[in-house]
C-alpha cells in the first residue's frame, strides 16, 4: 500500500475568500428569511 500523497495546504488568501464569502451568504440568508418573516407578519 502506497501513501497517498501530501496536498499542499491552500494559500491563504484563497482560504480568507472562502470564509468571508461563506459568512456574507449566512448573513444575506438570515437578512433575506428576516425581511420575509417582517413582510409576512407585521400588519399593512
Amino acid at each position: 500500500m502506497t501513501a497517498a500523497p501530501q496536498q499542499k495546504p491552500r494559500p491563504l488568501s484563497q482560504r480568507l475568500l472562502w470564509f468571508v464569502a461563506l459568512w456574507v451568504s449566512g448573513v444575506a440568508s438570515v437578512t433575506v428569511v428576516s425581511f420575509i418573516l417582517r413582510l409576512w407578519i407585521a400588519p399593512k
